[in-house]
């Protein structure tokens, strides 16, 4: 290689760089700005800088807060082992097992994802009401996040199965295992992590959503519809302190992943042979 061609690649190398730096200062500039914001005393003009604490004490005594926080979470963990059961049975099903209408069976699992969470709300909503008898509760609002929680969960589970080498479950079986106990001592072990996964991505999926949850609750309140209803009166501090904390818990999640995989404990990839 000659000189000018290797400081053309090095050039390259750093307008890539500095464009990549821009894009992620780009992406998290806002989150970055919220979590200033809410620890600053003037939200309209929090500069220069004078700290306090007080938006999180007025998160934390108002009972309005707890529970909304608390129906997220129920709903959140809710529809993530819906989400995830369903979607792990649909996948060793349909891989396991298929069909001259796996194709179609495919599409209909992965199309939420290409449908508005408005439009998901809004069905969930008249079909729990008409058809399941279901008012608007926790229970219907977990099944209508488990609709995209669902498709998620599939795509996921199906990156490592569509890999998984079945031929491990033909010899536990001809040894006398049973299919439950063949899935318990062979299956799962060496699929969990795309199930874990599944899980944590249909949670967070659950745990922010507004559309789906908000038209299947009624006045039940969580985290996303208070911080909406609350921009009637303009942004106020606590909104600044709930985004900081909900933006925490996800990056605490997936910080939590990065060091599992890292140190060896989580694999997400292939396994098998």
């Amino acid at each position: 290689m000659t000189a000018k061609a290797l400081e053309g690649t090095a050039y390259r190398k750093w307008v890539m760089m500095v464009a990549l730096c821009l894009l992620y200062v780009f992406l998290y500039s806002p989150i970055a700005y919220v979590v200033y914001a809410s620890f600053s005393k003037d939200i309209v003009w929090p500069f220069p800088p004078d700290f306090t604490l007080q938006a999180y004490v007025n998160v934390f005594d108002d009972s309005l807060y707890h529970d909304a926080f608390l129906n997220s979470l129920k709903i959140g963990i809710g529809s993530g082992i819906v989400s995830t059961a369903i979607a792990t049975a649909a996948v060793i099903g349909l891989l396991r097992y298929p069909t001259r209408m796996r194709t179609v069976l495919f599409i209909v699992f992965l199309s939420p994802l290409f449908v508005a969470e408005l439009l998901i709300g809004i069905s969930s909503l008249a079909f729990n009401a008409r058809v399941l008898g279901l008012s608007g509760n926790l229970l219907s609002a977990i099944a209508a996040n488990a609709v995209e929680g669902v498709a998620f969960s599939f795509l996921i589970i199906l990156s490592q199965l569509v890999r998984y080498d079945w031929q491990m479950d033909d010899a536990a079986m001809v040894f006398g295992a049973r299919p439950l106990r063949c899935f318990w001592e062979v299956t799962l072990p060496t699929i969990w992590p795309s199930i874990f996964g599944a899980f944590l991505i249909s949670f967070i999926l659950a745990f922010n959503n507004l559309e789906i949850s908000f038209y299947n609750l009624g006045a039940i309140p969580t985290l996303p519809s208070v911080a909406w209803g609350s921009l009637r009166f303009g942004l106020g501090p606590e909104l600044f302190a709930i985004a900081a904390m909900t933006n925490a818990l996800v990056f605490t999640i997936f910080a939590a992943m990065y060091v599992l995989m890292r140190t060896g404990i989580l694999k997400f990839g292939y396994r098998g042979t």
